[in-house]
């Protein structure tokens, strides 16, 4: 068994975590209790237990959140809106669990607005009506500005969105939507023109374990029971970079284990809590090589079933996609090569797929690649011909250019006239154009997956005598 992470003492309140934030119908923290009411914290604890551990972990400051470096780095829009509380309307789009609410919550906060929230699932009109009416009361009486946190905003059609449209344009509300489908296709353009949209992405593994470790190190989880790190590193890899998915599996885990007596969450109990079987795989150990092994020779083997049952492998172990479409890349120039010369370009399109989609939508790149490389003709020529003209080079020196084939003159030397093959028939001149001592060297043999191939180059070797 790995390394255990050993929770720490349990301590006070939530370690301060539950400080006071506005929420709909209350005014600032600091002009009144949380929710407007005194309450006699026992109660307020209460709540607060019962609240899932996603929610309890929600960072309360940027210092805090991870991921989405790409938008919260330091200097950009988003961040200098959070950090000097000048907030904007905006979409938030991108998969579950990365942080949608948790940044419009601080915005709420740091520019000391209501934050109002609701879901476009359950909500119709009248409620957004209410929200707007409060909104335009509050800044008429108080002059504080409300942010209006709408979920899933692809949810409500084009009447319901036309009535957010003139509390937008009159700065009523700050309006942050948070949807997982593209906002160019879900939201109005006269609405979306008056947003900024932010793209997050899904979380890394690497991310969503720091954001577990961070969980087990806050005291938030008030247990004993130790996580085995392989148990957090299937969480993490198995979450498909959704945050809360990993932290409430995790809550569970330790509860189920707490309840069953157990002094350690193992890797079953997380396969338990998360509903999905662990994957024999170690990123960085010998299964690592043995499946993409495995994959390149199935692939080259040409059995697109054997190619996309070790992707499938590699994928549910947490394998990092970028270094399964780099092997694509490879195998589509040194087994199929000129055999299909479009193959590159599957492979290189996966590869840009992965940058810029990201998991776990990118792995239809994936398994689209998979199978043409798998059902292409093979050949590795182009490779064994490079080899061979290496060889040679090795063995032999590199001989000089001819003076034809030479970029310019030379003091001392005579340059002969370069013979340009588009001047002749079929655009192939008979001029020599190896270097003296190598004519007649031949690196690059056709085999019968590049018959065409084949035929060309025995008509240029016929016009040049060889």
């Amino acid at each position: 068994m790995d390394t255990l992470f050993e929770p720490p003492e349990p301590h006070g309140p939530r370690n301060n975590r539950d400080r006071p934030s506005l929420s709909a119908g209350s005014p600032h923290p600091d002009r009144s209790a949380k929710n407007g009411s005194g309450g006699d914290g026992a109660g307020e604890a209460h709540i607060q237990e019962a609240r899932p551990l996603a929610a309890r972990m929600r960072p309360l400051h940027l210092e805090e959140f991870v991921g989405q470096t790409h938008l919260l780095g330091e200097g950009s829009g988003l961040r200098t809106a959070i950090e000097q509380g000048h907030p904007h309307s905006m979409v938030l789009y991108g998969p579950p669990g990365t942080g949608k609410t948790t940044l419009a919550r601080m915005v709420a906060e740091r520019s000391r607005a209501v934050f109002e929230e609701l879901s476009a699932v359950q909500a119709g009109r009248a409620e957004v009506r209410a929200v707007l009416e409060r909104a335009a009361h509050r800044r008429a009486t108080s002059d504080t500005g409300t942010v209006f946190f709408l979920d899933e905003i692809h949810r409500f059609n084009k009447a319901q969105q036309d009535t957010l449209l003139p509390a937008v344009e009159e700065g009523v509300v700050t309006l942050i939507g948070a949807t997982t489908e593209n906002p160019a296709f879900e939201v109005n353009g006269a609405l979306l023109s008056r947003m900024r949209v932010y793209a997050l992405r899904a979380l890394s593994a690497e991310e969503v374990g720091a954001v577990l470790r961070r969980a087990l190190d806050s005291g938030e989880l008030e247990t004993s029971i130790a996580v085995a790190t392989e148990t957090l590193d299937f969480l993490a890899a198995r979450a498909d970079g959704d945050a809360r998915t990993a932290l409430n599996a995790l809550e569970l885990a330790l509860t189920t284990a707490a309840e069953l007596g157990e002094s350690s969450v193992e890797i079953a109990r997380a396969e338990d809590a998360l509903q999905q079987r662990a994957v024999l795989y170690d990123r960085k150990g010998d299964r690592h090589y043995d499946y993409i092994s495995a994959w390149i020779k199935a692939t080259r083997g040409s059995d697109p079933d054997a190619s996309l049952y070790y992707l499938a492998v590699m994928l549910e172990g947490g394998e990092d996609p970028r270094f399964i479409v780099r092997r694509m890349v490879i195998l589509a120039s040194e087994d199929i090569g000129n055999a299909d010369p479009a193959a590159l370009g599957v492979a290189v399109a996966a590869a840009q797929a992965v940058e810029h989609v990201g998991m776990p939508e990118a792995k239809f790149a994936l398994a689209q690649a998979a199978i043409y490389l798998s059902l292409a003709p093979k050949s590795n020529m182009a490779g064994r011909a490079l080899g061979a003209a290496q060889r040679h080079v090795r063995e032999q020196g590199a001989a000089p250019v001819p003076g034809s084939l030479r970029s310019g003159p030379r003091p001392g030397q005579e340059v002969g006239g370069y013979d340009n093959p588009h001047a002749h028939p079929g655009h192939i001149g008979p001029q020599e154009l190896l270097p003296e001592e190598v004519v007649g060297s031949r690196f690059y043999e056709p085999d019968e997956a590049e018959a065409a191939l084949a035929e060309r180059l025995a008509q240029v070797r016929r016009s040049r005598g060889r």
